[in-house]
């Protein structure tokens, strides 16, 4: 996502101008004029200030899940018990445990003090407050209805929090047995096999193939281990450069989604995202075009997100939403057939969410079969690693029992 500076006036005529935060230009101008600003000039932000900016987001930790979940729910209480806006976000301020919303909650205060409204005050902090929380309060701004707004935020969360639980436990197994992998092996070729090479050469005994090729191995470790480290440690910065492109990014997520076993739960996770997200936006009263826009932003997959952003200019351009869905090719049968049902019936959002309910079933349940389905592949690599070293190692001791025999 980029940033543009804008100059533009408000609803009252006044000039206005700062930073805002979008894909392109245009998202950029639908953001404003949705925020009641008519935009004068748009330029991109300053490219002097990019590398820091980027060092510092990398530095900088983001701000957990489980802090919006708390966040929205002690707002939307405040907010229906009739509590002032400005008295509910200093009591707020009190209690904040997480540095980063604290500062970014003590400056929106500071900001609805001179009167600036609480979305417009959020957008000012993108890197606490995303495209899609400040649209979501400046929708419940707008229609008197910031409680319920910050209610359905809650309920977002605390589905995206769920569903980053379940991931992580799945992968916890498959992780730690590849991390444990890795470390014998370095184990095996700096330590062990060398203490072995060095008995063989001892006793002069020819030695066979596998055990030449496990002691090639560990010598090459052994001499060269400084330059496979930095090997490693190029390779790493090569690929975050790569993947800090645009081009690079969508590639690399396009990938993800074609990666056995993985990818297609990735998917199903997406695409359940996605149809709750732009659900939310619906039932928000959101248009559709920037429902489209926010749900393209909330994805984590900039491949999907390009392909979104296409569906959002067929849209405009005359098409259907079914067909423009349809022509993206990203969308399985059952959101296509979702879409169009609720196309004719007016119920889109609706039935979207019942997509995002069974999606999320689905990947719940893959899940949870996700170890078994890669316990086989582990095992085969376990395997195969006992194997060679079972062979490399036992047959020169073989040999040498033969010749002190004979």
């Amino acid at each position: 996502m980029a940033t543009f500076r804008y100059q533009g006036r408000d609803l009252e005529g006044q000039k206005v101008s700062g930073l805002v935060d979008a894909a392109t230009q245009e998202l950029a101008a639908e953001s404003l004029m949705a925020k009641g600003i008519i935009p004068i000039s748009i330029k991109a932000g300053k490219e002097n200030s990019e590398s820091s900016f980027e060092w510092k987001s990398l530095l900088t930790p983001a701000v957990p899940l489980e802090v919006y979940v708390i966040f929205c729910r002690q707002m939307y209480s405040l907010t229906k018990a009739g509590i002032p806006l400005l008295r509910a976000i200093r009591s707020l301020i009190a209690d904040a445990s997480n540095k980063q919303l604290k500062q970014a909650l003590q400056e929106v205060a500071n900001e609805l003090t001179n009167g600036r409204s609480l979305s417009a005050s959020m957008q000012l902090h993108s890197s606490v407050f995303s495209p899609l929380f400040v649209s979501m309060i400046a929708v419940g701004e707008n229609t008197g209805r910031l409680d319920q707004a910050l209610l359905q935020l809650s309920h977002y969360y605390e589905q995206e929090l769920e569903t980053r639980k379940r991931i992580k436990t799945a992968m916890r197994y498959p992780v730690l047995v590849i991390s444990f992998i890795t470390v014998a092996m370095f184990v095996l070729n700096l330590k062990v096999i060398p203490q072995f090479a060095s008995m063989f050469n001892r006793f002069q005994v020819e030695l066979p193939l596998p055990t030449r090729i496990l002691i090639g191995t560990s010598n090459f470790f052994v001499e060269y281990w400084t330059l496979l480290l930095a090997v490693m440690v190029g390779c790493l910065f090569a690929f975050q450069a790569w993947v800090s492109r645009a081009d690079g990014r969508e590639q690399w997520d396009k990938i993800r989604l074609r990666i056995p076993v993985v990818g297609d739960i990735v998917n199903r996770a997406q695409l359940a995202r996605f149809s709750r997200t732009f659900s939310l936006m619906l039932q928000s009263g959101v248009p559709l075009n920037n429902s489209l826009a926010l749900s393209a932003e909330a994805m984590d997959n900039k491949y999907l997100e390009a392909r979104l952003l296409e569906m959002k200019s067929a849209i405009e351009a005359g098409s259907s939403v079914s067909g423009a869905a349809r022509n993206t090719g990203i969308f399985t049968p059952l959101v296509q057939q979702m879409i169009s049902v609720g196309e004719e019936t007016g119920r889109v959002d609706e039935l979207l969410l019942e997509v995002a309910d069974f999606y999320d079933r689905e990947v719940d349940y893959d899940l949870k079969t996700l170890t078994a389905r890669i316990e086989p592949i582990l095992l085969v690599i376990v395997a195969g690693m006992v194997l060679i070293l079972a062979l490399g190692i036992f047959l020169p001791m073989w040999g040498m029992l033969d010749a002190i025999q004979g």
